[in-house]
């Protein structure tokens, strides 16, 4: 495997206990994470990078997002759509995810609806050499379950890809580099 390939290519990873989110595992009905190196000059701007990861999905993800939108919007549930279009309040936004902390090395993103709560953590590790994304997922009721049993195989899928998409891209570079 090159170097370069490495670069490319995300890895799923232990349940870090650093983050942010860390405190929410217990209980959690999904946690997961997947990280991914960055190259040398890479921002070191987690926002930067979480949007750059986020806010531009693969085609075949829209597609996705838009036949979850069809199949679960006669049942109340928050769609893309209105994700998209705002947060009462004027919460910021990183694609459709509400951001609800800012750090110096971490982005908090989330959404609460009335079947789950979840949130993703961003995480820029402090040597700025990759970027780990962490799950977790809190389910109100037995809807909210077998939601995500149902969606959690395209949830990993969907992580994945706009990790390495975003490195075949080509991160943002530092200010400066």
């Amino acid at each position: 495997m090159t170097n370069n390939h490495r670069l490319h290519k995300s890895r799923r990873e232990a349940l870090p206990s650093g983050v942010r989110v860390a405190g929410l595992y217990r209980g959690a009905f999904l946690a997961d994470a997947f990280a991914i190196d960055l190259p040398p000059g890479a921002s070191r701007d987690v926002m930067a990078l979480a949007r750059f990861a986020f806010e531009r999905p693969a085609p075949w993800v829209d597609r996705l997002m838009a036949l979850r939108d069809r199949l679960v919007g006669g049942f109340g549930l928050k769609t893309a759509g209105a994700l998209r279009a705002g947060t009462p309040g004027g919460a910021p936004r990183v694609g459709i995810f509400r951001v609800y902390e800012t750090h110096a090395n971490e982005v908090v993103l989330g959404e609460d609806d009335r079947h789950l709560d979840f949130r993703v953590s961003v995480m820029r590790s402090v040597a700025g050499d990759s970027l780990t994304a962490v799950t977790v997922v809190h389910c109100h009721n037995l809807f909210g379950r077998n939601y995500i049993r149902l969606i959690a195989p395209f949830h990993r899928l969907v992580v994945r890809s706009a990790l390495e998409r975003a490195a075949r891209s080509g991160w943002p570079a530092q200010a400066g580099a």
